[in-house]
């Protein structure tokens, strides 16, 4: 068997949870079956049954446009570019919206089953407009295109499962698998290791919170920056923030920070994606990490900081309800969310419920230790890749077998 995955991130350009995602399970099914990855950049690589292709955005679409829609001009070009010659495939898969009119084009132009991760939902994220302006709706478009045309839809939740059958009541529920996103236990460990934290300047012997993502909306990194000021003055917070998805957001989070600095020194700004192994060693010696986000369709980001031992408050939101246990591997703070935008209907009240868990952590090292071995036994019990390969390539059979017997009648 041979695979197709399609996705816009793929190392060493990984920006977020789907990159991630895409990157460990293809390793981890190369090891089973044969794996094609159909990537944005100029990666090129053949390794045993792995075999990675990147490539570039139509240059008069790069070069030649300039408003906030040019990502998703860029993305149907791209896709049209990667589908014109596909050869051995036998089933196509993509992830995010970036990508899925290339699944949809491939089932049609090749006959094969098309299966479709949804990481997010344009939907549900209204804050894209921000940020894609009028292409949000080209985004859109490209995805409730190829959801509804799907052979099969794989949600990351349960809780994103009910989004879609939310957000497209037109979808039969009986095409959405839910596979959770997974984690590399042996990498993803508690480290010794202080390194990375002394070279940016964080303290290893005054206790953090810790924060890890995009500078976006749906991370949430405002909300936490607004905590802070409800926590002790000497709190030390490590932001671990860039990427952002524009330069007004980017200009807000600035501005809250340097208030919050005020009173609050001790906050260090990484104004980076620090590197992987860097991330481990925050998460290792952070007293808590937080994940403040507004919409999270899983939060592979919580797995990550769970299997190296730190204790997580999160949002009660979308996935994170099925990765963290509150009060067993960390806090769950619930919010009324606006049915439009997603955000917080209180976001004062939120910062504030925020800090109060965060500072009940802060100041019991013990409960802190215990949340952080019950998390990663939680991680090692339910969310391996080789798991989550087996259940996937599963999936890709029966799709095959049924098109098999569809084509036989």
């Amino acid at each position: 068997m041979r695979v197709g995955l399609f996705t816009r991130e793929y190392p060493p350009q990984v920006y977020g949870g789907a990159g991630v995602h895409v990157d460990y399970l293809s390793r981890e099914l190369a090891k089973q079956i044969d794996v094609e990855v159909h990537c944005w950049g100029p990666q090129h690589l053949d390794q045993g049954r792995l075999h990675v292709r990147g490539a570039e955005p139509w240059a008069e679409i790069s070069n030649g446009t300039t408003g906030k829609f040019k990502g998703a001009l860029e993305a149907l070009s791209l896709n049209l570019t990667q589908v014109k010659d596909l050869q051995g495939i036998d089933v196509v898969h993509t992830h995010t919206w970036y990508v899925s009119m290339a699944g949809y084009l491939a089932k049609k132009l090749y006959g094969m089953p098309f299966v479709m991760t949804t990481h997010s939902l344009e939907p549900l994220r209204a804050w894209k407009a921000e940020q894609l302006g009028s292409g949000y709706a080209m985004s859109s478009w490209m995805e409730r295109t190829a959801i509804l045309d799907a052979d099969a839809i794989i949600a990351v939740s349960a809780g994103t499962k009910a989004d879609i059958i939310r957000a497209y009541p037109d979808v039969d529920p009986a095409r959405i698998h839910v596979i959770y996103n997974g984690i590399d236990l042996n990498e993803y460990r508690k480290t010794t290791d202080t390194t990375a934290l002394i070279e940016y300047g964080v303290d290893p012997a005054v206790p953090y919170v810790l924060f890890v993502g995009r500078i976006t909306r749906q991370k949430g990194v405002t909300h936490l920056v607004d905590a802070i000021n409800y926590l002790p003055p000497e709190t030390q917070v490590v932001l671990c923030a860039g990427a952002p998805d524009t330069p007004e957001i980017a200009t807000e989070l600035r501005e809250k920070v340097e208030r919050a600095r005020r009173n609050h020194p001790r906050i260090i700004w990484i104004e980076k994606m620090v590197t992987r192994q860097e991330t481990i060693q925050f998460y290792s010696h952070a007293r808590v990490f937080c994940c403040p986000s507004v919409y999270e369709p899983f939060g592979i980001i919580n797995l990550e900081a769970m299997a190296c031992r730190a204790p997580v408050v999160a949002s009660a939101t979308g996935g994170i309800k099925e990765v963290v246990v509150d009060g067993e591997t960390g806090y769950l703070v619930p919010f009324d969310q606006d049915p439009v935008t997603g955000f917080p209907l209180d976001p004062e009240r939120f910062a504030r419920d925020f800090a109060v868990r965060l500072h009940h952590l802060l100041k019991d090292p013990e409960k802190c230790r215990r949340f952080g071995d019950a998390g990663r036994h939680r991680v090692e019990e339910m969310f391996s890749w080789t798991a989550i390969a087996h259940q996937t390539i599963a999936l890709y059979e029966h799709l095959i077998e049924q098109r098999k017997s569809s084509s036989t009648k």
